[in-house]
């Protein structure tokens, strides 16, 4: 309902205009995001299939791994098909409720995701820092719990952020919404009213939840390369760094794209509005792209798993 300032009390539909300033090329914006949402999701489904098809690969790595493309294959669902269709069916409209959803789904796939690179950290820790306890550490029970407690933490940690905008914010200026999808600070910033809270709460989150799994992630890495600097032989060295090198790469493009975009997002007042949704867009876009790539190609078993599913239907 409009009110005689021009705000809304409690609209019941956002508009999505996708990406401002560049809405007369969006269509073409949309072929390479088609592309990338293609691949995504039949690297990760693959991965998936292979990994538990394949006994070989029932190891704490490789689970780890299969839990990351579901979390990959959920947030490239989650995000992509309505941009998409924002490109280019000009359906820009989307209800309260479900861009609250939106956001909440894709904001909790970002924390579980976080939450899963943690682990495969720790899982190469104790692989190279204490390999003849490994199997002994890093128990089927240890696994479940492990994976259920970052599904929990990513679960309950978030679900504040639309429940604070639900419940708090009830004048919005606009009801357009700067963005492709439902991010949580473009549309707190929608919001006439006082939205410290939720502004305090999205930077508490980044930081308690991604700050705390960076910091970690990095002393598992400081002792890792200690521990193969210590390894007597050279190939022994070049074995064990190996083992790490995809999930290093992985690491480094999900942490770099998430703060760059974060800070840009909340700090960065004289950069183009396009660029600030572009780098949205991307770095949830593109970890899903990357992740099976890399792991394919770094992890002999799962490319000679692909083969032969291929080989086996061809």
């Amino acid at each position: 309902m409009l009110l005689a300032n021009g705000t809304c009390f409690k609209p019941s539909i956002f508009t999505l205009i996708g990406i401002p300033g560049l809405e007369s090329v969006q269509h073409w914006i949309g072929i390479p995001f088609f592309i990338s949402f293609v691949l995504a999701t039949t690297g990760n489904g693959l991965l998936i299939i292979i990994i538990h098809r394949k006994r070989s690969l029932h190891q704490p790595m490789y689970v780890f791994l299969a839990v990351l493309a579901a979390v990959d294959l959920g947030l490239t669902i989650c995000i992509t098909p309505k941009m998409l269709a924002v490109f280019w069916l000009q359906s820009k409209k989307i209800h309260f409720d479900s861009c609250l959803i939106q956001m909440y789904f894709t904001h909790t796939f970002q924390c579980m995701e976080s939450g899963i690179l943690l682990a495969m950290a720790f899982d190469r820790y104790v692989a190279i820092c204490d390999p003849l306890r490994h199997s002994a550490v890093l128990t089927k029970k240890v696994l479940i719990t492990i994976i259920t407690l970052v599904t929990t933490r990513a679960s309950v940690i978030i679900i504040m952020c639309p429940l604070l905008i639900k419940l708090r914010l009830t004048h919005f200026r606009t009801t357009i919404i700067s963005h492709s999808y439902c991010e949580h600070m473009a549309v707190v910033k929608l919001a006439t009213e006082d939205v410290r809270i939720n502004k305090a709460y999205g930077l508490f989150v980044a930081f308690s939840v991604l700050g705390f799994d960076v910091i970690f992630i990095f002393l598992s890495y400081v002792f890792i390369f200690q521990a193969v600097f210590k390894l007597p032989q050279k190939e022994a060295r070049f074995k064990a760094f190996n083992t790490c090198t995809a999930h290093i790469f992985v690491f480094l493009q999900f942490y770099i794209l998430t703060f760059f975009t974060s800070f840009i997002h909340r700090f960065g007042f004289n950069v183009a509005p396009y660029v600030h949704i572009l780098l949205s867009n991307l770095y949830l876009l593109v970890p899903p792209l990357l992740n099976p790539i890399v792991y394919g190609v770094k992890t002999k078993q799962i490319r000679e798993g692909v083969i032969k599913m291929f080989a086996s239907k061809g």
